[in-house]
């Protein structure tokens, strides 16, 4: 290959490895009240419960 495809795959990679660190680095966590954890929970014990259904 010559060097400027090189050149090219490099920034490429660059670009994504450097996106995906700055979405890392820029992630927060959500607060929920106890409500809403407690509804999340919920939700997720009915979905784990239908996908044994499924099954």
């Amino acid at each position: 290959m010559p060097w400027y495809a090189w050149l090219i795959l490099i920034v490429a990679i660059g670009s994504i490895v450097g996106g995906l660190m700055m979405l890392r680095d820029t992630a927060k966590k959500v607060p929920l009240t106890e409500e809403q954890l407690k509804k999340v929970h919920e939700r997720n014990a009915q979905a784990d419960a239908q996908d044994a259904r499924d099954r």
